[in-house]
Formats: structure tokens, sequence, C-alpha cells
């Protein structure tokens, strides 16, 4: 419901506060008073683009309106997804500066326009008199018997299992695309493994081979140096341990006498330890190294069969073809796995689709049980607004399974007989005018507007072409509407005004000398003389009067 609507600096309105009620709320004025300036601001706040030409230079466009009701379930989803505070009352805000930037609100969190239009989706439907586009769309009019047939639940739990095995089936789709793939690749995956499996390598393998490689070709040399090392170390005339114990024997003699050289004295018995340690080593390294060309041949050999696998795959290390094999040993593997995989996401598949198709089906067969009803409630408002000879015929057929279920939907519609006396039923972009349209779209949604939740219903002149009994009968259905839904509704028609349960005049008064739009709320008085001006003119006739009268007091 739509309790207030504020709209300040757009066009020729400086500042206007306009509190609606809960049941009919009618709206009339003077051609050219600005009651399209209304609902152009209006329309600001349900997420149309904004014209920065109606915004006066130098200000700010601010349009509000403070909303409440709306389906729960789907305002609460939007909430969620939008990271939204819960709330009984929302207000909708566009703020619009002259040079075109706009800012949207939601109780004051900035949105994007996509957002704000979508919240307002929640809240109202607006309905213009050339506005009949989405009567001719398939899911609206497959909503239509969605609505009457009470589906909305139904149709959530579809939908979620639709998306269930749509989400399997994709998941199907990218693994027989990768087996395919895979398939292409595995000769030459089972080659390049079966490669590096023969060799076998060990971790760092060619970086130890090639140091013990270093190590043979060089061998008489390091013996050679070992061997020099330790003859002067401990062997020959003069060993260098030899006079290392001598000079140790020396500073033993000092430390007795004297005591400051004690420390010294453990300094050289320490060198002498280590000294003859690194003998031993020596001694010991210079009996292992030996020329052996037979392993030198072997490492060589297979030194060079890692190095051409090196190259092939453009590494620097062993490490890199062992991380290669096991990539290409995992990509093998799952190769084999996806075979048991596919099989497997095959069959749930098939098994989400039947569930999903007979859920489908439950939902086709509770839409083709309104069909008659539907044809005949709507026939029947479609006479009393002023069409006798308009009918509607609607057909559900068959189609692929798809988030909406298995039907094809579609609104045929005849606005007179033909020539013959005959009833020829086509599609309705093809056979019924603007007026009809909007006519049929009124005896449509007051039908379904409960199902569909939507609180606020906004009717922009779609009584145009229309007048006397058929004028009367619209009112009766808007009156009939609000009973249980707001209703604001533009109108040009006395027997709808008179319907009225709050009365608006929207008229234009010199402001600082200017013009402006302004709006106020009838009283009884107020709006028989309102409608006396719609039956007769500026200066209606006391008969007018009287007629308007009467109106009010029977509506």
């Amino acid at each position: 419901m739509l309790h207030r609507l504020l709209i300040r600096n757009y066009a020729i309105i400086d500042e206007l506060t306009i509190d609606y009620g809960s049941k009919l709320n009618i709206v009339t004025g003077e051609t050219g008073a600005g009651k399209s300036i209304v609902m152009g601001a209006l329309q600001l706040i349900l997420g149309q683009r904004a014209d920065s030409s109606a915004v006066p230079a130098d200000k700010k466009c601010v349009v509000e309106g403070v909303f409440s009701g709306g389906d729960p379930e789907l305002i609460a989803e939007f909430i969620r997804r939008q990271d939204l505070d819960t709330s009984d009352e929302w207000v909708l805000r566009r703020e619009i500066s002259s040079n075109g930037k706009s800012r949207s609100f939601i109780n004051d969190t900035p949105v994007n326009l996509s957002q704000l239009k979508e919240m307002a989706l929640l809240l109202v439907d607006l309905h213009q008199q050339f506005d009949t586009q989405e009567l001719g769309e398939e899911d609206f009019q497959r909503s239509v018997l969605d609505s009457l047939a009470g589906n909305n639940k139904r149709l959530s739990a579809f939908q979620k299992l639709y998306d269930t095995y749509l989400n399997r089936r994709h998941d199907l789709d990218r693994m027989k695309a990768e087996k395919e793939l895979a398939a292409k690749e595995a000769d030459y995956h089972r080659f390049l493994f079966d490669e590096l499996d023969a060799m076998g390598f060990r971790e760092n393998e060619l970086e130890e081979l090639e140091a013990e490689s270093r190590m043979l070709e060089h061998a008489e040399g390091i013996m050679e140096d070992l061997s020099f090392i330790h003859q002067h170390l401990n062997a020959g005339s003069e060993p260098l341990i030899q006079q290392l114990r001598t000079l140790q024997g020396k500073m033993d003699q000092v430390a007795s006498l004297l005591p400051a050289a004690a420390a010294l004295q453990q300094r050289l018995q320490s060198c002498f330890i280590e000294l003859r340690d690194i003998d031993d080593e020596i001694d010991g390294l210079r009996r292992s190294v030996n020329s052996n060309p037979s392993r030198l041949r072997q490492i060589h050999e297979r030194m060079s069969e890692g190095y051409r696998l090196l190259k092939k795959h453009n590494f620097q290390t062993t490490a890199q073809l062992l991380a290669l094999q096991q990539e290409l040993s995992h990509k093998l593997s799952h190769a084999e796995a996806l075979v048991f995989d596919i099989e497997k996401t095959e069959k749930e598949t098939a098994l989400l689709k039947d569930k999903a198709v007979e859920a489908a089906s439950q939902i086709s067969a509770s839409r083709k049980n309104q069909i008659k009803e539907l044809e005949s409630r709507v026939n029947e408002l479609l006479h009393r607004v002023g069409m006798p000879h308009a009918a509607l015929r609607v057909e559900v057929l068959p189609c692929e399974l798809n988030r909406r279920g298995i039907d094809a939907v579609e609104f045929l519609f005849q606005a007179n007989l033909s020539k013959k006396g005959e009833q020829v039923f086509l599609p309705l972009n093809k056979v019924a005018s603007g007026g009809e349209l909007s006519r049929l779209m009124l005896c449509i949604k007051s039908l379904v507007a409960e199902g569909l939740r939507m609180p606020t219903l906004i009717f922009d002149e779609i009584d145009t072409g229309i007048s006397g009994e058929a004028a009367m009968q619209v009112g009766a259905i808007m009156k009939d509407l609000s009973a249980s839904h707001q209703i604001i509704a533009i109108t040009h028609q006395p027997q709808i005004a008179a319907r009225a349960d709050k009365h608006f005049f929207v008229y234009k008064e010199m402001k600082e000398e200017r013009i402006r739009t302004a709006v106020r709320v009838l009283d009884d008085q107020g709006r028989i003389d309102a409608i006396a001006r719609m039956l007769g003119g500026e200066k209606p006739t006391r008969a007018a009067m009287d007629n308007a009268r009467e109106m009010v007091q029977n509506a």
C-alpha cells in the first residue's frame, strides 16, 4: 500500500505531499493541470529512468513514497539478497539533480536503479492507458492461470527442483566435455607418463649424478691432492702434526711455570687434536676415491637420458620431472574415473528430470483446471464493461521442460463477431485495440490481484474510449477490487469518479507569479462539484449537479 507520496522540485511542482487512502483513490482534474506530472513523479520511484529536463536548474528533485504490504515471502527473499534490514514500512526515494545524476534509496540505504525497480514491483502494479504489452506476453498469461490456481508454492518448489536438475545437467555436460578432451589427449599423456615412469627417477637424482660425475671425472687429481695434504700433515721428513706436537710440549713447560700461558696451552692442544682428526678424515676420503670408468659411463648414459627429458619439457630439475609425472598420473586416473562419474551423474540427472516433469505435470493440470472458469469470468466482465461480443479463449499447449513448467500459454481474443456471426479468435496483439486491451487487462487483474498479492494497483486513464454504462461497470469493478486492494485511478469518467473512497483534485494555481500544480482532497460537496463539471463542463447545470449528487450518493 502506498501511504504517502512526497514530490519536491519536479516540473511545475515545488513541493507536494499526497496521503492516499487504503481503498479506492480517484484522481481527477482539468486537462493539463498536472495529473501526468504527478504520475511521472510516482514512476520515478517505481524505477523509471529520470529526465533531467523536468528538474529545475540548480535544484534537486526528490520523490519519496512510503509503502507497506506486499508478498512477505518475495520481499523477504529480496531483502535477503540485497542485504537490507527487515521493516514493516518501506520508504523508496529518488534524488535527481538538474545535470541528470540520480540516486536511489530504500529505507535510506543507497541502492541502484534496478534494485529500486525490483522492490517497487513487489509493492505496486502500475497499469497505464497504453501499457498493455504485458498482457500479450506469455509469462504474464501463464502467471494469470497460476494465480487463479494458487500455484505459488508449487511453482517455488518446482523451480528449486528444476534448478537442481539444471545444475546437475550442466555438471554432466562438463564431465562429458572433459572426457572428450581427455580421450583426445589420453594416448599422448600415456606416452609421456610411461617415458617418465620407465626412468624411475628418485628425488634430486640428476643433481646428485652430476656431482658424482664431476668427482669421477677428476678422481686422480682428487687423490693426488688429498695424498699431498696427508703427506704434509702426518708423513714425510717434517710432518705438520709432529711439529705441532713438539710445540705443544714446549707450551706445556711454559704453562707449568707461567700460569698466564695456561689458556694458550689449551688452545694449542685443541689445534693439535683438530688437525689430527682432519688428517684421519682426509686419509679416509683419499682411500674412498677411486677411478671407476664403468660407473662413469653408467652415470653419463642416465644423465644423457635425463637431460633429454629436461630439454624436452623445458625443465631444469628432477623435481619438475617428478611433478609432471604425478600430474600425468592424476590426469590418466581422472579420465578413468570420469567414466564412472558420468554414469552416476546420468542416472541422477534422469531421476531429477523425472521428478521435475512430474511436478510440472501437476502444475500443468492445475492450470488447465482454471481455463474454463477464467474464460467464463473474464467474458462476463467484458460484457459488463461494454464489450458484449468480446470473448477470451485460453490455450495451454505442451512444450519442452523449462523453469516455468511444460506449458506454452496463449490468450486468444475476439472483440466482435465476424460478418457471418462467427467467433474468430486471434492472438491479442493482432485483434484488440488499445482501449479493448485496457478493459481486458482490468477484467483479468480484478480476478487475479489477490493471487498475485499486489497490495496497490494504479490505473492511469485506462478508461479512455468508454462512457455510459461501460464506464459505470468499470467503476464497479474497481470498487469491488478496492475491498481488498488499494486502488489509485486517474480518470476522466464521472461514473468512475463517483465511486471514490478518497477523491483527489489536481489543479493549477499561481504562486509567486508562476503556475504551479497543486492537489487537494475533496469533501462531499467538492466531489459533487467536480463530478458535475465532468458531466456538464465548467458551468454545470442544475441537472448536472443533481445527477452528480445522485451518482455520489448511490456509488
